[in-house]
C-alpha cells in the first residue's frame, strides 16, 4: 500500500479521473427512468388514488400522476424500474394499462389556449361593465369638460384592452389577409380598429359620441363565442399519435452472448427478439421459437386467442398470452402495420376535417357582405354630405359594428354548448365542434361487435350442464392459467360456490391450455385439438379427464345493455343498421339475429371497415359508426361521425366524435334526437341573426346609429340568440 502512495499522488490526472467515474456513475445511479402508461377503465377520483397508491408502494417508484382526462399515469422511477412491472402490478388491482412512448406524444397546447382566451374574455368582460357604466353619464346628458373627461377615462380603459384581448382576431384576420382571402375576423378586426380610432379621434376633437363602450362590447361578446367554440372542441386529441405511442418503445434483442433492451426504432428486418408472456409484440415478424395464444381483439376484434407457434405471422400491438416466444423481425417502427394504421387513421382524419360547419358556409357569404355595406355607407355619406370625413367615418363604423357577426358567431357554439350539456347528463360526452351538425345528417348506422354491441367478456354459458366432479376440476385447472376463457371460468365458477379440486402437478403448456394430475390420472383444461375433441364453431374451452371423451364448457359474450333499445330506435327512425365485426361468422350471425339486423359482415380486417365506410361515403350515404377497438380507428375517423364507449381503447376514443361514458348504449339513439334539435335551433339562430341585421342595417346607413343604439343592438342579438340556445336544456 506504501509503495502505490506515490504512484496515486504523482499522478493527478488518475485522480481526477477516478473521481469523474464516481461521479459519473453516482449520477447514473440517480437516473429516473420515466414511464407514461396509458389506463383505458380509470374513470372517477378513487381510480387516480388507487392508481397513484399502488404504484407508489412500488420499490423505486418516486412519482405517480394521473391524468384522468386523457387516462393515463406518468411515473418517474429509479432505473432499475421496469415498465411491465408496473402493468403487472396495476393489473393486479383491477386496472389493465398498456405503455405509451412519450416520445410519440405532442405537446398539446389545449390548455394553454383555453387559459389564455379566458383570461382576454374576463378583461374585456371587466373593461366593458366599467365603460359601460362612465358611458351611462355621458347618454344621460353629460356635457362639455365632463363628457371629455369621461371619454378620456373611457379610452385610456379600452384601448389597451383591445390591443390586449382583440389579439385573437387580429392574428386571425391578418393571416386570411396575407392569404388573400377574407374570414369572419376581418370584418371583425375592422370593426374594433376603426372604431377605437374614430372613438379616439372624437375625444380630441370634443365629438358628442365616441364607440368605446360597443367595440370593447364587440370584443367581449365575439370572445364568449370564441371560447364557447373553443370548449366544444377541447376534448378532442389526435387517434394517429395515440396509435402511434401504444406501439412498444423498447423489445429485448437476442444478441451473441445474451440479450439486451433496445429502441424498437433501433430494430432491423431480421432482428431476433424475445417476447414474454402478458407482453405486447413490439415489432412484425415471424416466430422462430415457442409456442403461445395471441389475444388480437384490440387489432381485429376476435374474441377467442389465436395459438401462434414456430412458422406463425405476428403484428405489432398483438398480446402474448401464455408462452414466451422468439420472433424473427421482418417490420419495426415506422414499417410496422401498427404504424400504417396510425397512417390510415391519420389519412381518414384529414378527409373528415374538409366537412364545413353551417357557421363557415355562413360565413363566406356573410364576411364580403359586411364589407361592401360599411364601404358603401362610407362612399354614400361622402358624396351627401359634401365630403365630410369625419361624419362619414363614424357612420361607416357603425355600419361596421352593427353587421358585425356576434350574433352569427355565438349561434353555433350555444347551440352546441346547451346540447353537450343535455348530452352529457344522458352519458355522452361530445368532443368535436361540427359532431352534432354531422349526427344530424346520419342515415347509415355501423356498429362494431365486440367491446361494441357486447361487452367484449366472455361469460359461462352452460354451466348447469356439468356435474360437480367436473366443475370442481375445471375450476383447478383454470386457476393455473390467465388466459381469458379461465379467468371468465374461475369467475363463474367462484360465484356459483363450487370448490376447486385437489390436483397435482398443476402446470400450463404455452399455447393449448393446463393439465395436471388428479386420482393418478392426467386432466386438461384447454383446445379442443389437444384434449382429442373436434372444434365447433362457438366460443369453448374443453375438459379432459384421463383418456375419455373431452366435454365443452361454452361461452357467450354477454350484450351491451341498451342495445336492443338504440338499434329499434335507430331503425324506427328510418335509418338502416350494419354489423362490421372481425370476429367469425358465428357469433356475428347470432348477435345479428338477436338484435334484428339483416346487413352483418364478420371476419373484417380493419383496412376492410376502413374501406367499406369510403364506399358508403362515396355513395352519398352518410355514416354513423360506432366502435371500440384498434380494428375500428380508421373507419371511426373516415365515418360522417363516430361514437366510443367510454372502455374502448384510447386511441378509438380519440378518432372518436362522441364518447359514451356508460354502459348503456340507448343513449346513442337519444344523441341522434338531440343532433336534430340542435341543427333546428341552429338555423333559427342564423334567423335570428339575419333578421336583427335587416332591422338594424338601415338605421346605421341612415346615419341614426349613436353609440348607445349600436351596442344594445348588437348585445340584445347575442342575448337573443344564447337564450334560444338554451332553450335546448
Amino acid at each position: 500500500m506504501a509503495a502505490m502512495s506515490p504512484s496515486v499522488s504523482a499522478c493527478p490526472a488518475c485522480v481526477a479521473a477516478h473521481a469523474a467515474e464516481a461521479v459519473a456513475a453516482e449520477a447514473k445511479a440517480q437516473v429516473r427512468a420515466g414511464f407514461v402508461l396509458t389506463l383505458p377503465t380509470a374513470h372517477c377520483a378513487v381510480c387516480i388514488a388507487d392508481v397513484e397508491r399502488e404504484l407508489l408502494l412500488h420499490p423505486g417508484v418516486r412519482s405517480a400522476r394521473v391524468n384522468l382526462t386523457q387516462r393515463r399515469v406518468s411515473i418517474e422511477a429509479g432505473p432499475h424500474v421496469t415498465a411491465d412491472e408496473l402493468i403487472a402490478r396495476l393489473a393486479g388491482i383491477g386496472f389493465p394499462a398498456h405503455e405509451l412512448d412519450p416520445g410519440a406524444l405532442s405537446v398539446t397546447e389545449t390548455d394553454r389556449q383555453g387559459r389564455d382566451l379566458l383570461m382576454r374574455l374576463g378583461v374585456a368582460g371587466f373593461a366593458m361593465m366599467n365603460i359601460m357604466l362612465l358611458s351611462v353619464a355621458v347618454w344621460s346628458g353629460a356635457e362639455a369638460a365632463t363628457r371629455d373627461l369621461f371619454h378620456w377615462i373611457s379610452a385610456m380603459i379600452a384601448l389597451p384592452v383591445l390591443a390586449f384581448s382583440g389579439q385573437p382576431f387580429f392574428r386571425s384576420a391578418w393571416a386570411a389577409l396575407k392569404a388573400r382571402r377574407l374570414g369572419m375576423d376581418v370584418p371583425i378586426s375592422l370593426a374594433l380598429i376603426l372604431s377605437a380610432s374614430m372613438s379616439l379621434y372624437e375625444t380630441f376633437a370634443h365629438g358628442e359620441h365616441a364607440y368605446f363602450d360597443a367595440a370593447v362590447s364587440l370584443c367581449f361578446f365575439l370572445l364568449a363565442g370564441r371560447y364557447l367554440d373553443f370548449r366544444s372542441r377541447a376534448a378532442a386529441r389526435s387517434a394517429a399519435e395515440e396509435l402511434s405511442a401504444l406501439e412498444v418503445p423498447r423489445a429485448l434483442l437476442l444478441r451473441e452472448g445474451g440479450e439486451a433492451t433496445v429502441a424498437v426504432a433501433d430494430l432491423v428486418p431480421g432482428d431476433l427478439v424475445r417476447v414474454m408472456p402478458g407482453g405486447r409484440m413490439p415489432v412484425d415478424g415471424v416466430v422462430t421459437d415457442g409456442a403461445s395464444e395471441l389475444d388480437r381483439s384490440l387489432l381485429t376484434g376476435e374474441t377467442l386467442p389465436v395459438w401462434t407457434g414456430t412458422g406463425s405471422v405476428v403484428s405489432a400491438g398483438e398480446v402474448n398470452l401464455t408462452g414466451p416466444l422468439t420472433v424473427r423481425v421482418t417490420a419495426a417502427g415506422r414499417d410496422s402495420s401498427l404504424h400504417r394504421m396510425a397512417d390510415l387513421v391519420a389519412v381518414a382524419e384529414a378527409g373528415r376535417t374538409r366537412y364545413t360547419s353551417l357557421a363557415d358556409r355562413m360565413a363566406r357569404a356573410y364576411a364580403p357582405a359586411v364589407h361592401v355595406l360599411a364601404l358603401s355607407a362610407l362612399a354614400f355619406w361622402l358624396w351627401q354630405s359634401g365630403g365630410d370625413l369625419r361624419l362619414s367615418l363614424n357612420i361607416a363604423a357603425a355600419v361596421l359594428i352593427i353587421t358585425c357577426p356576434c350574433a352569427l358567431a355565438l349561434a353555433v357554439p350555444a347551440v352546441v354548448t346547451s346540447a353537450s350539456g343535455r348530452l352529457f347528463r344522458k352519458g355522452l360526452l361530445i368532443k368535436d365542434g361540427t359532431a352534432l351538425e354531422r349526427l344530424a345528417e346520419v342515415d347509415r348506422v355501423v356498429f362494431d361487435k365486440t367491446g361494441t354491441l357486447t361487452l367484449g367478456a366472455p361469460q359461462l354459458a352452460n354451466l348447469d350442464d356439468h356435474a360437480g366432479e367436473d366443475l370442481a376440476l375445471a375450476l383447478a385447472l383454470a386457476k393455473g392459467s390467465a388466459h381469458p376463457l379461465s379467468r371468465a371460468l374461475v369467475e363463474a365458477l367462484g360465484s356459483a360456490g363450487v370448490t376447486a379440486a385437489t390436483v397435482s402437478n398443476l402446470h400450463e403448456v404455452a399455447g393449448y391450455g393446463v393439465e395436471a394430475i388428479w386420482r393418478g390420472s392426467r386432466v386438461r383444461l384447454g383446445r379442443a385439438a389437444w384434449v382429442g375433441a373436434k372444434a365447433r364453431d362457438m366460443t369453448a374451452t374443453w375438459l379432459q379427464i384421463g383418456e375419455g371423451a373431452a366435454r365443452a364448457f361454452t361461452f357467450t359474450d354477454r350484450l351491451r345493455p341498451g342495445a336492443v333499445e338504440a338499434v329499434a330506435a335507430i331503425r324506427a327512425r328510418g335509418l338502416s343498421v350494419m354489423i362490421l365485426s372481425g370476429d367469425s361468422d358465428g357469433p356475428v350471425a347470432a348477435l345479428a339475429a338477436e338484435l334484428d339486423v339483416a346487413e352483418w359482415r364478420a371476419g373484417v380486417f380493419p383496412a376492410e371497415k376502413a374501406e367499406i365506410i369510403a364506399r358508403m361515403a362515396d355513395a352519398g350515404h352518410r355514416v354513423l359508426m360506432v366502435g371500440d377497438g384498434l380494428n375500428d380507428t380508421a373507419a371511426l375517423a373516415g365515418a360522417h361521425v363516430s361514437i366510443s364507449p367510454a372502455s374502448a381503447l384510447d386511441a378509438a376514443r380519440a378518432a372518436s366524435d362522441i364518447v359514451l361514458l356508460g354502459q348503456d348504449l340507448a343513449p346513442v339513439a337519444e344523441a341522434m334526437r338531440v343532433a336534430q334539435l340542435a341543427r333546428r335551433r341552429i338555423k333559427q339562430n342564423f334567423a335570428l341573426s339575419i333578421g336583427y341585421n335587416i332591422l338594424a342595417v338601415p338605421v346605421a346607413l341612415a346615419g341614426l346609429a349613436t353609440p348607445l343604439i349600436a351596442a344594445l343592438a348588437m348585445s340584445a342579438s347575442s342575448v337573443t340568440v344564447s337564450l334560444n340556445a338554451l332553450r335546448l336544456k
